[in-house]
């Protein structure tokens, strides 16, 4: 039994991205990603369970990576912030998401893998 890997980095998963990774901004982005019109900063705040504080610096980080568009604007003479997902965001969110489903994909096969053979090899016990 060798213990050099068939596949040479087979479980890095390189596409998932560590911008949208991070579990605030990855519930940010599928809430934007479910509405192309985009979401005004209070319901996407409520959406996402985060403070004004929170949801404002995560915003600045997808902002900053060109995955979110902020736009300002007034209803009446109230302030209001309407965030969308920028087109170059939905591609790499997309992106991320398939990575994401190999991942889950694997976690299945490892999964019913380890059933079946919970066999461990010769001159191997629990430790």
């Amino acid at each position: 039994m060798s213990n050099e890997p068939e596949d040479g980095g087979r479980y890095a998963y390189e596409g998932l991205d560590r911008v949208l990774h991070e579990k605030a901004r990855l519930g940010i982005v599928t809430s934007l990603a479910a509405r192309a019109e985009g979401l005004l900063f209070t319901d996407l705040k409520s959406l996402c369970n985060l403070t004004d504080g929170n949801l404002s610096r995560h915003l600045t980080v997808l902002q900053e990576a060109e995955i979110v568009e902020i736009h300002k604007g007034y209803k009446g003479k109230r302030p209001q912030t309407l965030c969308r997902l920028s087109e170059a965001g939905r591609t790499r969110y997309l992106e991320y998401i398939a990575v994401l489903g190999a991942v889950l994909d694997d976690a299945v096969q490892a999964s019913k893998a380890a059933r079946v053979n919970n066999i461990l090899p010769d001159g191997f016990s629990p430790a």
